[in-house]
């Protein structure tokens, strides 16, 4: 079975803790540097992205972030967790940590009264709240899936990248994509 962390600083990161559970992985807080030792994944939740810059900041976690993204590990990047994970951060510009070549506009899928539902071109089901807006890939970036035809789902090496919250979703397509099957199955969310 498989230890997968979920940044659990601020933001949605219990339902991520779930859907890890219900998939057959051990599901662990990640509060701090030490958390991160021995996990074989991460999720960055969704939430407000500046306050968790300055949380991590805070818990000095940033260095250990990125060694665990650069040690290869599968990584889900969801929402605000998305935007950390970016390039490039505009609407407004903000600091990002780079691990994916995308340019992203927070909030430009509307406020938190325009949260809505909907279906992937693909067919998945996704849950937007104020959600990021991929504006432009690079090379080498995968676009997954797409919603009216923009990218909303993406992979560069080991890190993921969701506009969405899967983890709302009542589906574990994405969790089982990035982190597959850990060794006992639950019930769908």
């Amino acid at each position: 079975m498989s230890r997968v962390g979920v940044l659990a600083l601020q933001g949605g990161f219990a339902r991520h803790l779930e859907a890890l559970a219900v998939v057959g992985h051990t599901a662990v807080e990640v509060r701090g540097p030490r958390d991160l030792r021995g996990l074989d994944g991460l999720v960055l939740p969704g939430g407000e992205s500046t306050t968790q810059l300055k949380l991590i900041a805070r818990a000095a976690l940033e260095p250990a972030l990125a060694q665990f993204v650069g040690g290869g590990k599968p990584v889900l990047a969801t929402c605000a967790g998305l935007i950390l994970a970016a390039c490039s951060v505009v609407g407004p510009e903000q600091a990002s940590f780079g691990w994916l070549d995308v340019e992203v506009s927070r909030n430009a899928y509307g406020r938190q009264v325009h949260s809505f539902e909907g279906r992937s071109d693909k067919g998945l089901h996704l849950v937007f709240i104020r959600a990021p807006r991929i504006l432009s890939v690079g090379a080498g970036v995968e676009v997954v899936d797409t919603f009216n035809g923009e990218p909303v789902w993406i992979r560069q090496g080991n890190v993921v990248g969701c506009c969405f919250h899967p983890e709302l979703s009542g589906a574990t397509e994405v969790h089982r994509s990035v982190f597959g099957v850990g060794a006992a199955q639950g019930v769908e969310l």
